[in-house]
């Protein structure tokens, strides 16, 4: 800064030095023309007056002499006479008194004013000035008792050349006084701000480096030197920017240190590069989170929670492989979600959830050099990185992140503090959607056998059948009950009775198509809707398959003891039937009697019957 104010104010002085000298060069010219000029009138009132004493003298012919004498006055070079037209017929030319005249000389004679020109070199300069003659009628000098010419009509013309060189060399004197002078006043500020300013100037400069520094968020006071002497101003100054440093370290730290514990991160914040862009990054991500909070509330599923987590993890934290497992009881785990087609683990957390080590020990399990964290990730050419959280008392969720190297992984540990937070926003909404959807199962599902139940169905064929008969499908309705199942709540009891039950509902899920429906209708009643199914024909082969498997199914009773049930099985199809679903369940419900009657353990289409339709009503 010292050497930016001292360059400006030299290069300001030779400025004003520069402009001094040309308009002291410009001045010295205009004087010395004007002092020429001068010279010019008084010599040419000289040589008018001793020409008109020897006109009157009658010593016209000492003319020459007189003129050769004033030439040889200093400074003047040249003296010439030039006779007006007016004189020259009265008088004649006089040879020895007339020289050659210029354009100058006759514009001087013609307009009766007088004219000059300066001609320079780099070491001369001479000033040429044509002077006119002009009659008077005074009574000292009265031109026309001699000359036959009217009052003010001009005679003739003197013209002199001077040597102005003189004047020249006195302004190049001057001029280098000038330059001297400015040289010397530069040399004189710089000193003066050495001496005066310097002490200003190295605060300012010290100042402006605090500055800089604070901007990068490293907060440094001014050492005031011992020994030194300041200016107050300056030592004023100084202590004020301390005084108001420390203040705002003070601040920003706190606010960090609040920041942080707000998110949970821990750390020794004296040690921060940056608290004004660590506490503005942690605001934004603060930001961030809380709108992401309020979308996740919105959602309708966990899926579509899950899929905006990892829209997240993927465009913020550049995630390019994640596996998502929800863990219930310790003992079922479900893969919902994932980023990317890495997985090295999760297969073995499905067979087995106990053997995930994050779950088990509830802390984030990562790679480590030289050693195997987790036995369960099968890959030595990957890193990982697992974080689980808990929803509800007895399930949680594992974050499987898989990276291609180390950078990677070090990048997200950089990003770990938020990708958590993220986390711990999902947890309580996952948790809530799956009591809703649990709540919602139990009212649509049975609560024993996991079916749905009558009032699912009801609401389901209200969505389902516009589109079969848009589509102009079929569906199979499978009526099926289970042979003398009253007895066995008789022999065994109803919790065996219910064992039944839930094995039949099992046998039932594990040999339909996942587009069939199965529904607990009451009882030992169940009913199985093939949408889609081609013909009748498929329709019986899969009531015959069910009723085979169930029959060849042992179900364990008590002390190593087993049964085996039967069911019967009525079927019927839509629309071939009816157009009405409610006439088919009772044409199923029929056909369903009549296996029953026919001796049980059978399968029946059902038959039109035209007392079935008076049945009906």
């Amino acid at each position: 800064m010292k050497n930016k104010i001292a360059t400006r104010l030299i290069l300001l002085m030779f400025v004003f030095g520069f402009a001094l000298i040309g308009f002291l060069t410009y001045n010295t010219r205009i004087d010395a023309i004007n002092s020429g000029l001068k010279k010019a009138d008084a010599i040419a009132e000289v040589v008018k007056s001793g020409l008109t004493a020897h006109m009157i003298n009658g010593n016209m012919n000492q003319q020459g002499v007189f003129l050769t004498s004033i030439e040889k006055t200093k400074n003047i070079d040249t003296i010439r006479i030039i006779r007006g037209e007016n004189v020259v017929k009265q008088y004649g030319k006089s040879f020895d008194l007339v020289a050659p005249r210029d354009q100058i000389d006759d514009r001087v004679i013609k307009t009766g004013k007088s004219e000059y020109t300066l001609d320079e070199t780099m070491s001369t300069a001479t000033l040429r000035v044509t002077i006119p003659y002009k009659a008077t009628d005074g009574s000292d000098i009265n031109c026309l008792s001699c000359h036959d010419v009217k009052y003010n009509d001009t005679l003739g013309a003197v013209t002199i050349v001077l040597d102005v060189t003189d004047f020249k060399d006195n302004g190049v004197k001057h001029s280098l006084i000038v330059i001297l002078l400015t040289i010397l006043a530069t040399i004189s500020v710089v000193i003066f701000i050495n001496i005066l300013i310097n002490p200003y100037i190295e605060t300012l400069e010290i100042i402006k480096h605090r500055i800089n520094s604070a901007s990068n968020g490293v907060f440094k006071n001014i050492e005031l030197r011992n020994g030194k002497r300041y200016p107050s101003e300056t030592k004023e100054l100084i202590e004020k920017y301390n005084i108001l440093t420390d203040s705002l370290m003070n601040t920003f730290l706190d606010i960090d240190n609040k920041l942080k514990i707000f998110v949970g991160q821990s750390g020794d914040s004296t040690i921060i590069q940056n608290p004004l862009q660590e506490a503005n990054n942690i605001i934004n991500n603060l930001s961030y989170i809380y709108q992401f909070k309020k979308q996740i509330q919105l959602d309708k599923t966990k899926i579509e929670t899950y899929r905006r987590l990892c829209e997240i993890f993927e465009n913020k934290f550049k995630i390019t492989n994640l596996n998502i497992v929800e863990i219930t009881n310790n003992t079922i785990a479900e893969k919902v979600y994932k980023i990317g087609n890495l997985d090295f683990c999760t297969k073995t957390i499905l067979n087995d959830p106990s053997e995930c080590r994050v779950s088990r020990h509830a802390n984030s399990v990562s790679s480590v050099d030289f050693q195997k964290a987790c036995p369960c990730f099968e890959s030595d050419e990957y890193f990982y990185f697992c974080i689980d959280v808990e929803i509800g008392q007895s399930s949680k969720i594992i974050f499987n992140f898989i990276f291609h190297s180390k950078d990677e992984l070090t990048e997200f540990k950089k990003n770990q503090l938020f990708i958590e937070s993220y986390i711990k926003e999902v947890a309580p909404e996952i948790e809530t959607k799956r009591l809703l959807k649990a709540l919602e199962d139990s009212a649509l599902k049975d609560g024993l056998t996991g079916l749905y139940n009558r009032r699912f169905l009801d609401e389901h064929l209200k969505k389902l059948l516009p589109q079969v008969k848009r589509e102009e499908i079929n569906i199979g309705v499978l009526m099926l009950d289970m042979d003398h199942f009253k007895a066995v709540n008789d022999e065994y009891g109803h919790d065996i009775g219910d064992k039944v039950l839930v094995e039949f509902a099992k046998t039932i899920q594990e040999n339909i198509r996942d587009s069939d429906i199965a529904v607990r209708f009451g009882g030992e009643e169940f009913i199985v809707l093939l949408v889609g199914v081609k013909n009748e024909q498929d329709a019986m082969d899969v009531a015959n398959k069910l009723r085979e498997k169930v029959s060849q199914n042992e179900i364990d009773v008590y002390a190593g003891s087993t049964m085996k049930k039967t069911i019967s099985v009525g079927v019927s199809m839509f629309p071939q039937d009816s157009n009405s679903f409610t006439k088919i369940m009772k044409f199923a419900d029929l056909a369903l009697y009549e296996a029953k009657t026919s001796g049980r353990n059978q399968v029946r289409r059902y038959q039109e019957n035209p007392i079935d339709s008076l049945e009906l009503f």
